[in-house]
């Protein structure tokens, strides 16, 4: 095991989760008496970690939503990456990919400024874009294979012929990672509103960590990812809950309300998770 996904196999057994919280502040859709504050960036976050940091074994900030907020934004993070919990991964949602020494910018950024455990990337340029993130091999890369957008099959499903065989892109995209992922610090992204897909790409890296979006606004089927994305020991992958956790409630319950849709989300799935397990028992003993 790498130290990423050393990491992320503490954090999840400590928190009885595999939950993942993407904090995404957002002034249109944050709670009005938390916006109206000064540094309600740092506030909102920070709040938002306090009331989640029990149930979820990572953390996720959109780095998108911070950007677009200034100043503002970058105290926001600055605040947020200083409190998170040290046992509890961070992932910067950035989705970056680029050429060259742009790549080793973007790469130094996130993992040596920012100080994340693991990153978003998309490799749609190539495994020479992605190069400086494996670098850090302490670190976690983790790559868009089959994203969650209704869009994602525009270039994502398209068919092609790899190594001789007929697949769709985002399994060459699996394939290809699996055979690069020698220092084992390189995950996948693949959506909750693609369970078949999942499972097939769940098939081709049966030990690699996968990021799970969409299962809140997006409205994936938590069931059938769970049971679609999960390895053998049970784990492996991060099922992300951004808006239905944090924006959960604009009123002055905000925390206790984004707490309570997390607590449940984790049990959900943890419950999942047990039922899989029983009925592989049963096959096995049947």
């Amino acid at each position: 095991m790498s130290v990423f996904t050393t990491k992320l196999a503490a954090s999840s057994e400590a928190s009885r989760s595999l939950l993942c919280v993407g904090i995404d502040p957002d002034p249109r859709l944050a709670p009005p008496s938390v916006v109206a504050q000064p540094d309600w960036v740092a506030r909102f976050a920070l709040g938002i970690v306090e009331a989640t940091a029990d149930l979820a074994c990572a953390f996720k900030p959109n780095l998108a939503f911070f950007e677009a907020l200034g100043d503002d934004g970058y105290r926001g993070l600055r605040a947020l990456m200083a409190a998170l919990p040290k046992d509890r991964l961070s992932i910067g949602d950035a989705k970056r990919g680029d050429v060259g020494s742009t790549a080793a910018a973007y790469a130094r950024a996130l993992f040596e400024v920012w100080g994340f455990d693991a990153a978003t990337v998309n490799p749609y340029l190539g495994w020479d874009s992605l190069e400086p993130f494996l670098g850090y091999q302490d670190r976690g890369t983790i790559v868009l294979c089959k994203t969650s957008n209704p869009g994602s099959g525009d270039l994502q499903d398209l068919r092609t012929t790899w190594e001789g065989r007929d697949m769709p892109l985002y399994q060459v995209v699996a394939r290809q990672a699996v055979g690069r992922n020698g220092a084992r610090n390189l995950g996948l992204v693949v959506g909750a509103t693609y369970p078949e897909q999942l499972a097939h790409v769940r098939e081709l890296a049966p030990d690699m960590p996968i990021l799970v979006p969409g299962v809140g606004t997006q409205q994936g089927d938590l069931e059938a990812a769970v049971a679609a994305g999960l390895d053998v020991q049970g784990g492996g992958i991060l099922v992300n809950a951004s808006r239905s956790v944090i924006y959960a409630s604009t009123g002055d319950d905000w925390q206790a309300v984004a707490r309570a849709a997390a607590l449940d989300l984790r049990d959900r799935v943890n419950a999942m998770r047990q039922a899989e397990r029983a009925e592989e028992r049963v096959g096995a003993t049947g």
